[in-house]
């Protein structure tokens, strides 16, 4: 009940921003503003569909843009050097290069229990080194990026873009993963008590390089759709980008201690950046204030996740009375 009041309340602190800003520019308010805002979230929406999965184990996955950016790099490479391959075989190449990734930091951290944050967070300088080797620092630009991959992101399928229509099949694959699923039923029990999870059975180290490899090919999907999008592949590709995920995850209720969140509030959070960040120049607020602001929201978001998991004590035992 209270995860649902939550989501509600961030709901409606959405929808008051966008009422807001809509006082002051009507064009916020159109339905083109509306898909550009979309459009803008929904390589946000891939990624933090997997990182919500570490996350309810109670680890963090810091080399997600850097898989990202390798994985996008690899895909730009094959697109200059081999013109004839196929979009699936692309597509291919983009989930299963990421998802290797992405199953190697699950590896490292399930055989030698290691902290996923410091697993992580030497993988992410491993893999932007690696783009540099593999690019030999150069850079892959819009007349080298091939068509077909170039066109994925910006073709539209019923009046509406691509980059929707996957964003929404991820969500909906991570629902039914989280809900319907044992697998997923068991990520939330892992995350809420580690050990009881452990006698109950649960294969725990299974479980958590699922949820590192999920992780990973989204992230590989992504980077072929943001080198897609953009046009572009470099080394520094999305650097940085890992917090934003981070910062959506939280603030839509996914709790970093574990076990607790859900795909609705993770959208909900992805849809509170988008629309600050299309509200900042709407405003003419200065883009620098949106990495204050985002810090900010984790603060809050953090605080309030924790007063909400914060259980007070209560009487077991019945009083009774004395005559």
């Amino acid at each position: 009940m209270k995860r649902i009041k939550r989501e509600w309340i961030l709901l409606a602190i959405i929808a008051a921003i966008t009422l807001g800003v809509g006082a002051r520019a009507p064009i916020f308010l159109t339905l083109r503003n509306a898909l550009d805002i979309g459009n803008d979230s929904a390589i946000l929406v891939i990624l933090v569909m997997g990182q919500m999965g570490v996350l309810l184990t109670r680890g963090v996955d810091l080399s997600v843009a850097s898989n990202l950016a390798l994985t996008g790099m690899f895909c730009a490479l094959a697109g200059k050097a081999w013109p004839g391959i196929g979009l699936l075989e692309l597509l291919v190449m983009a989930v299963t290069i990421g998802a290797l990734l992405g199953a190697f930091n699950g590896w490292l951290i399930t055989r030698f229990a290691l902290p996923s944050i410091v697993v992580t967070l030497g993988t992410m300088s491993l893999y932007r080194g690696a783009i540099f080797v593999a690019s030999h620092g150069a850079w892959v630009s819009d007349q080298d990026i091939h068509p077909l991959i170039k066109g994925l992101p910006r073709d539209t399928l019923l009046g509406l873009p691509m980059l929707l229509w996957f964003a929404a099949a991820v969500a909906l694959g991570a629902a039914w993963l989280l809900r319907w699923r044992r697998e997923g039923r068991e990520l939330y029990a892992y995350g809420g008590n580690p050990s009881a999870a452990l006698y109950a059975g649960i294969p725990v180290n299974r479980r958590l390089l699922m949820a590192y490899t999920l992780s990973g090919a989204l992230a590989g999907l992504s980077g072929l759709l943001w080198v897609g999008r953009y046009s572009i592949a470099f080394t520094e590709l999305a650097s940085g980008y890992e917090l934003t995920v981070i910062a959506a995850c939280v603030i839509g209720g996914v709790s970093i201690g574990g076990g607790v969140g859900t795909v609705t509030g993770a959208l909900l959070g992805v849809l509170f950046i988008g629309v600050i960040n299309g509200a900042l120049p709407v405003i003419q607020v200065s883009p620098f204030w949106q990495q204050a602001i985002a810090g900010f929201v984790i603060l809050v978001s953090v605080a309030l996740n924790a007063r909400s998991q914060r259980q007070a004590g209560r009487q077991i035992l019945e009083r009774r009375a004395v005559a």
